[in-house]
């Protein structure tokens, strides 16, 4: 199907109040405006460079840009007044470099946490037992706002998908009962193409969906 079917598809599965995050990493700018002229506004990203071409290649005014992937410290200065949400915040270090660079352009970071709710050794995010730690240093921060949470969980069946999205969802809305300087609980993003379906009944309210709407991705391309 094209990616304008799959868009049409894949909309009336995605309830009011949830936000359809489009993955474009790896593809052209040409499929990003075919689904641009299907309504879509918010894309993702997974790394920067990629990410800061098509900012400056893709001139539209009003599309929303999430920086999903793992975010290297050394990177950061590049994408300050440029993203609108981070979804990998994942330690100390990196949110001291946030609050570091966006400071220099007077700038406030619009950040996520990202959770390895998983404990799986090859994936980013944070532990959920740091989680704390991580919470009382951003309260000492002047230009980094936590958003919300992120996750992406182990591969697994439903039963699985639902038990990792539960977890996630029940630490969210422990810290939206609580009151912490810079932090709003306001996006719960987790679910991608596989599994986004399960992870909406799971209270996820935005979700990045790839493959579901560009189509397999070919990792041979070299973009940027």
């Amino acid at each position: 199907m094209s990616i304008a079917e799959n868009v049409i598809n894949i909309n009336p599965t995605i309830p009011s109040g949830v936000k359809l995050v489009a993955v474009s990493k790896t593809k052209p700018l040409e499929d990003m405006d075919e689904a641009y002229q299907c309504g879509i506004r918010d894309f993702g990203e997974n790394k920067v460079q990629e990410l800061m071409y098509k900012i400056e290649h893709f001139n539209k005014e009003d599309v929303i840009w999430h920086l999903i992937g793992h975010l290297q410290r050394n990177k950061v200065k590049y994408i300050v007044g440029k993203v609108d949400l981070i979804h990998s915040l994942d330690s100390i270090k990196l949110l001291e470099e946030i609050e570091k660079q966006y400071a220099k352009k007077g700038l406030k970071a619009h950040v996520l946490i990202e959770i390895n709710i998983g404990k799986e050794q090859n994936k980013s995010g944070i532990m959920k037992e740091d989680l704390e730690e991580l919470l009382n240093v951003v309260e000492n921060c002047n230009c980094v706002n936590v958003e919300g949470l992120m996750t992406v969980i182990p591969i697994g069946d439903e039963n699985s998908c639902r038990i990792y999205f539960k977890e996630v969802k029940n630490i969210f809305d422990n810290l939206s009962k609580r009151s912490f300087k810079n932090v709003n609980m306001k996006y719960l993003s987790m679910g991608m193409t596989g599994d986004y379906k399960i992870a909406i009944e799971e209270g996820s309210n935005m979700v990045r969906v790839g493959q579901g709407i560009f189509g397999k991705r070919d990792y041979t391309i070299i973009n940027a």
